[in-house]
């Protein structure tokens, strides 16, 4: 297990999507990065500061009941729903891509991933063409972002 921060960068979502064709187990993170993750692999939950057998991240596998759709659009989906948490989390949590094998489930249902292996950085720009794939849709959609009280 690495945890260099020194990590290859996706820079278009069409790069982003062949990774995912790629490989199995992928999952994007959104975080400080490796080095601060890979010190405890460990998140927390946020509400009761209970610590988590794994880190948070939300996968990037194509489920198969998607059956032949594009790929890109999936891929896209799946950052946009958490584009929101630099937003909310601080400008310094970017995404990142892991391989790893899931350990169990957090509070949001969100999967828990042991075994890390960091594969790359997301550039901002990708970010980006995920909302404008996403945009493009015929129904619309938005960020998966809890209201603040």
């Amino acid at each position: 297990m690495s945890g260099s921060d020194d990590l290859p960068v996706v820079r278009t979502l069409a790069e982003l999507t062949g990774l995912v064709e790629r490989h199995d187990s992928l999952y994007v993170r959104w975080s400080r990065g490796p080095v601060t993750d890979l010190a405890d692999v460990s998140s927390t939950d946020d509400l009761t500061g209970v610590p988590m057998p794994g880190l948070s991240a939300n996968p990037l596998d194509v489920e198969e009941w998607w059956q032949g759709r594009p790929v890109e659009v999936w891929v896209a989906r799946r950052l946009y729903d958490y584009s929101h948490l630099p937003h909310d989390k601080g400008t310094d949590v970017r995404p990142w891509v892991l391989q790893g094998r899931e350990t169990g489930r957090g509070p949001d249902n969100e999967p828990l991933v042991a075994d890390v292996r960091p594969m790359s950085w997301i550039e901002p720009g990708v970010i980006d063409e995920a909302r404008a794939a996403v945009e493009r849709q015929e129904n619309s959609w938005g960020p998966l972002r809890r209201g603040g009280r």
